[in-house]
């Protein structure tokens, strides 16, 4: 499951992921960061029966954790399955079906956001 991780360094350093690994022994893959001086965000993928436990955790140690289920939204009217997004994508998310129709593995989406300029017509956007 991926969990959406939001923290902020006012109030600490401490290493909130590697806390609670620590603590509850659940493995965390860090699917993406984005880290500066004053704060950050993570995108974490947790075992399914894990999932409310990390987020209860890292919510105590002052994060904003979000559950994120589709990452990257397709308009499928818009959508004219010209696979533009298909060659972006850096997570092979989009591919083609037996009938050349686009198809998504949201599990996949690490939100790098590579497909969004790719589409010629704007079908795809960000699910915040």
């Amino acid at each position: 499951m991926k969990l959406l991780v939001t923290f902020s360094r006012k109030k600490g350093r401490e290493p909130i992921i590697a806390k609670v690994v620590l603590e509850t022994g659940v493995l965390i893959n860090v699917e993406r960061a984005y880290i500066d001086a004053m704060e950050g965000e993570v995108l974490i993928d947790v075992p399914d029966e894990d999932y409310m436990r990390i987020r209860d955790r890292m919510t105590e140690l002052g994060a904003i954790v979000s559950l994120l289920e589709h990452a990257i939204r397709r308009d499928e009217h818009e959508c004219i399955d010209c696979g533009a997004c298909v060659g972006v994508c850096p997570q092979e998310v989009f591919s083609f079906d037996e009938d050349w129709k686009i198809t998504m593995r949201d599990e996949r989406c690490v939100i790098c956001g590579k497909c969004l300029p790719a589409c010629p017509h704007d079908a795809l956007s960000l699910v915040q």
